[in-house]
């Protein structure tokens, strides 16, 4: 059989390559042809108009809506990158015996999946974070760059103010990061109400940024900005001869106003207040609470490895950021690095328990792990769920734990080890480095001593046919 595909996740890093990688080796051990498009940071593999038309069947592993133009009249199985990475097999076997594939009969941005289901609210989400996350990433390395010309370097009114350090907090902190929210809200919109929705959550994400809501505002009025952009420029039929004109003026009009309204009145307010008690509390944490913390951040963050949960605690820790708190975030950072990190170094010390395949991933997981990309350890988990989630869990938790209960902060979002070489961007980077390298040795031998040792089949059955 030829089949062709796409995979896309909403950040487009790990899940996208490793689905594609998963599908295309199936298909290949099973015999058929096989050609997976990846639409990540960019889009690679690019399918042409002959392959699609020549393929039997169109598999589509995707947490976000693509255009399905292209495959319009193909057989399409539609699936999470996360079924593929895991089940990949079941997958290629229920896209051959035609269970729950649909077909693609407009040019229209498809938001369903191969059960029928709509996207929900977490999809929404995700698709708001796909679009903040540049802002976050570049803004808060800028940011911290500008550090490292001296902690009051940026600042004009300071007797060691330089000019560079200032620019690239203005182009960092001013600009890109300060519109973190107002994306993340554009984002939401947008993925429930297309195009249509982009406008009024924009408005919504700066309203929350200007009343003091910061991005549990912008999330808030990014869903009501999208669902109300939805109602007017789709629910609300109107003749064909102002339907140009409607689109042009009423629906932004209506939807932004409406939207503005709430913000203002009803939502910036009790959201500003809760957000301004939140940090009040995290900021007087303890030492023991902030281990419990740091303990809850930890199991969260490699309990699904750049999934639903781990996305929930690493967003919440950057939106604490913009309110001052930078302690959760640096504990999110090292809980992320331990899980590659960890697997990294069992696949070192207890070689008889990993396959050949798994110990050349964990020569790549040093990488993975270094630079803060907790999907590294997907494929070790898929394989052995039940003893790698947990020792990933216990590993994350102690370097969670232990950074938190430090107060080890960090002025930096993202980059996992290299933003350690930037001065003053890590408070406490020997803690830091300890937090890491325990929670890693933690994740290894429990690993090590949960695994089973791998048994040496191959060699033997080849005797057998000899």
């Amino acid at each position: 059989m030829k089949i062709v595909g796409v995979t896309a996740c909403p950040t487009g890093i790990a899940h996208t390559y490793m689905a594609a990688e998963k599908l295309t080796n199936t298909a290949e051990d099973l015999g058929h042809q096989i050609k997976m498009e990846t639409q990540g940071a960019k889009v690679e593999n690019v399918l042409t108009a002959e392959e699609i038309e020549q393929a039997d069947y169109v598999i589509l592993a995707v947490d976000k809506d693509i255009d399905l133009s292209r495959f319009s009249g193909k057989k399409i199985k539609r699936v999470s990158t996360s079924r593929a990475i895991k089940e990949a097999d079941h997958v290629l076997e229920e896209t051959l015996a035609e269970k729950g594939l649909t077909k693609a009969e407009s040019s229209k941005i498809d938001g369903n999946t191969s059960d029928g289901k709509k996207a929900g609210i977490y999809n929404h989400f995700m698709n708001g974070v796909n679009y903040m996350l540049p802002f976050v990433i570049a803004g808060g390395i800028l940011i911290a760059i500008s550090f490292a010309f001296g902690i009051d370097a940026s600042d004009p009114d300071s007797s060691s103010y330089n000019a560079i350090a200032g620019a690239f907090s203005k182009i960092g902190g001013d600009t890109a990061f300060a519109l973190m929210v107002p994306a993340l809200a554009a984002g939401i919109a947008s993925s429930i109400a297309g195009r249509a929705g982009f406008a009024p959550g924009l408005v919504a994400g700066t309203l929350a940024t200007a009343g003091g809501s910061g991005f549990l505002g912008g999330m808030i009025g990014g869903i009501l900005a999208g669902y109300l952009a939805h109602f007017f420029a789709n629910k609300i039929k109107v003749a064909k001869s102002i339907a140009s004109i409607y689109q042009l003026i009423v629906v932004p009009l209506a939807s932004i106003a409406i939207v503005g309204f709430a913000m203002v009145f009803i939502i910036d307010t009790p959201i500003s207040w809760l957000l301004e008690a939140l940090t009040g509390w995290l900021n007087g944490l303890g030492e023991t609470s902030g281990v419990l913390f740091g303990l809850l951040i930890g199991v969260m963050m490699a309990a699904d490895m750049g999934g639903p949960i781990n996305k929930s605690i690493s967003t919440f820790s950057i939106g604490l950021m913009t309110a001052g708190v930078n302690a959760p975030i640096a504990a999110c950072m090292a809980a992320g690095m331990v899980p590659p990190l960890g697997l990294a170094l069992a696949t070192l010390l207890f070689k008889n328990k990993f396959t050949t395949e798994e110990k050349t991933a964990g020569k790549s997981c040093w990488v993975l792990g270094a630079s803060y990309i907790t999907e590294g350890a997907i494929p070790f988990a898929v394989a052995d769920p039940l003893r790698v989630i947990p020792s990933l869990m216990a590993g994350s938790a102690t370097a969670a734990a232990i950074s938190m209960g430090a107060g080890v902060t960090s002025l930096a979002p993202h980059g996992g080890i290299w933003v350690m070489f930037i001065p003053s961007v890590i408070n406490h980077v020997f803690i830091y480095l300890l937090a890491i390298i325990l929670g890693s040795i933690v994740t290894a031998v429990m690993v090590g001593l949960l695994k089973r040792p791998v048994k040496k089949e191959e060699p033997i059955k080849q005797e057998v046919n000899v």
